[in-house]
């Protein structure tokens, strides 16, 4: 009876699901330059490209509008973080500078303009909307750690680092990261020039490889 229900439900028209997500980055857009309470669905809608009552069908009011589109913000920085956890692998040169690359272009995607908003929006509606700020560090926090925390586990089992919780070398690793640049963002605020990122990334290597890089054989 369930395959039969199944193969006999329709999927969600292709223009629905396009004209969705570009009422959603639309609102996030808004919502960004004019925080909550400035942010009106009129203007959402004129960005979105959409009318009014369109908003109102997809997404029902201002406040479920507010929560898809950081949701959906979130979702799409944790896609971009996962596709550079992807990049660490066994090394087939030096450990030290795959974890830089990696790290700068971790700390690329913290540091970019949607990244910073979504930490703005979020702080902001902290009391309005207490449960958003952990469905947001589910996405871009936790399972970010949880992809890394599996690639340094393969580190450690092929001895480039030494044996670990790769839970917490992950967990570290990340705070090494993102620590410095919330201070030097003020929490969104500021923009990090290229140079500061740079230099963040390349401490936050050498500080997590001095903790966790293998032991000199002795003879």
């Amino acid at each position: 009876m369930t395959d039969v229900v199944a193969s006999t439900r329709r999927p969600a028209p292709r223009g629905r699901i396009d004209k969705r997500k570009a009422i959603l980055d639309a609102a996030f857009a808004v919502f960004a330059r004019r925080g909550y309470d400035q942010a009106c669905v009129q203007e959402i809608a004129e960005e979105a490209g959409v009318a009014k009552p369109t908003v109102y069908n997809h997404l029902s009011d201002k406040e479920n509008l507010f929560r898809h589109a950081v949701e959906t913000a979130a979702e799409a920085v944790m896609a971009d973080n996962l596709a550079v956890v992807e990049l660490v692998r066994e090394p087939s040169g030096d450990l030290r500078a795959l974890l830089e690359d990696v790290a700068d272009r971790m700390l690329r995607i913290c540091c970019d303009e949607r990244s910073r908003a979504l930490r703005r929006l979020t702080y902001a509606q902290l009391v309005r909307f207490p449960d958003l700020i952990e469905v947001v560090h589910r996405r871009t926090s936790t399972r970010v750690a949880e992809a890394l925390a599996d690639r340094l586990a393969r580190l450690c089992l092929s001895g480039h680092l030494r044996p670990c919780d790769p839970a917490q070398a992950a967990e570290q690793f990340l705070a090494l990261l993102t620590a410095p640049v919330e201070a030097r963002s003020r929490l969104g605020g500021r923009e990090v020039p290229p140079a500061e990122i740079d230099a963040v990334a390349s401490a936050a290597v050498d500080t997590f490889l001095r903790a966790y890089r293998p032991e000199p054989a002795t003879s």
